[in-house]
């Protein structure tokens, strides 16, 4: 008898969830869940792929070094044909270099990198102090994003 008073007295007082209470709770955190992957939808949107930001990176970083590797006095050189820079041989002929589309140095277009655009301006300044000094800028451009790297280069064996 003192078993069924306790499961009485029990079943009065454990209560759970009701259908409706439950119902508003489902449709509560559906809201809030909507709401959520909404911004996150939005932030995604509107932030670059950073494949493709990793890809100008690599792009604009490979050309700084292949002009900084040119010797810094200007010499005479044969024009270049469509996007090659085979024929380039110091800093400056690399100055005002565009190209829609990447290619390889000797001209060959890299139908991967077909949508990249690339360019690049040398122009002279002074670096800590040294005045025989370019600075070099090239910009990558995707669609709407674009990244600029500056390097410099100086003259190292002028006095």
């Amino acid at each position: 008898m003192c078993a069924s008073r306790i499961s009485r007295r029990l079943g009065r007082h454990q209560r759970g969830f009701t259908l409706p209470e439950a119902i508003l709770a489902i449709v509560v955190i559906g809201i809030g869940l909507a709401g959520l992957l909404q911004a996150f939808s939005q932030v995604s949107r509107s932030n670059a792929d950073p494949l493709l930001r990793q890809q100008m990176l690599a792009i604009a970083q490979s050309l700084l070094e292949e002009i900084q590797l040119k010797p810094y006095a200007a010499a005479a050189n044969a024009a270049p044909t469509g996007c090659g820079r085979d024929t380039y041989n110091d800093l400056l002929d690399y100055n005002g270099y565009s190209s829609t589309g990447i290619c390889s140095i000797d001209g060959v277009v890299i139908p991967a990198l077909a949508k990249f655009n690339a360019s690049v301006s040398v122009a002279a300044g002074t670096v800590g102090g040294v005045g025989a000094a370019r600075r070099i800028v090239v910009s990558v451009s995707l669609g709407n994003d674009s990244l600029q790297l500056v390097g410099w280069r100086t003259d190292f064996a002028s006095p």
